[in-house]
């Protein structure tokens, strides 16, 4: 019980320092900086938080019910506290691919991404070095090292990666259908229920920079594996998903992506 005492209020202590810099941060909007600084606040408060979760998880033998508790109180948190922030080299790739944002924007959101990936690592060792609990203790021992993450093949495991984006993908197109009060609390179970399922093959992650932060440094797989799995997986799943439903359904159905009719559509552009 004291792991898990001791590893709440780590986590929320990662989300008040967040939430700190983010208030910061604010004083530079609507600047050109400010979308650096949210990503980069919330970025480190998605990867800090997970190493914590995945260290409770996985060594703690905390009871399934629990463990599943706190992935989606802590998603409901990500959510109500991100304010608009992507956390995910995905979205910024899509902006670019929709004309909503520059390739230069796009690549200075995603190296920001990266950077805090980068500090939550170092923030989370040096939370484990100062051993608040005997979790973080045996943990210092081992000298901070986890193991292999994947748990199936690497096909297997990019595969599961795949469907986990594709699914929160298609959850987000579709989330407007959602009662606005609701909203959250879906994403945060679809999102709980993905992790559940899929954390034994590769470890749910779905969420190229979160990989780099919490599944890279594991031993077990050289890091071009890493890279395909964690990668390329999520990065095809978003893709096929957005192919999917805006331009493979609405071909079938006879309509475009704006609701027009593909006949009708044609006739515009040859005005």
């Amino acid at each position: 019980m004291t792991d898990l005492v001791v590893s709440v209020a780590v986590l929320a202590a990662a989300v008040l320092l967040s939430e700190a810099i983010r208030s910061a941060a604010a004083r530079f909007s609507p600047g050109p900086y400010w979308i650096y600084l949210l990503e980069a606040a919330s970025t480190f408060q998605l990867c800090c938080c997970t190493h914590e979760l995945k260290l409770l998880g996985e060594t703690a033998q905390v009871a399934l019910a629990v463990s599943l508790t706190l992935t989606y109180t802590m998603t409901v948190i990500h959510l109500l506290t991100f304010r608009g922030a992507m956390c995910n080299p995905g979205g910024a790739l899509e902006s670019v691919c929709r004309g909503s944002s520059s390739v230069r924007t796009a690549a200075a959101v995603i190296a920001s991404q990266f950077a805090a990936a980068v500090a939550a690592q170092y923030f989370a060792a040096s939370v484990w070095t100062l051993g608040l609990s005997d979790l973080h203790i045996r943990h210092q021992r081992f000298e901070f090292k986890c193991f292999d993450p994947i748990g199936g093949t690497v096909l297997e495991a990019a595969a599961v990666e795949l469907g986990c984006a594709f699914t929160v993908q298609a959850a987000a197109m579709h989330v407007h259908k959602v009662d606005e009060k609701l909203r959250v609390h879906f994403f945060a179970a679809v999102i709980t229920a993905l992790v559940y399922a899929g954390a034994s093959i590769s470890g749910a992650v779905f969420n190229p920079v979160l990989a780099f932060s919490v599944q890279f440094p594991c031993s077990g797989h050289t890091y071009l594996e890493y890279c395909f799995v964690y990668w390329l997986g999520p990065l095809l799943g978003v893709a096929s998903c957005i192919l999917l439903f805006e331009k493979v359904i609405p071909f079938l159905s006879g309509k475009t992506s704006n609701g027009l009719d593909v006949s009708t559509a044609q006739k515009q552009k040859t005005q």
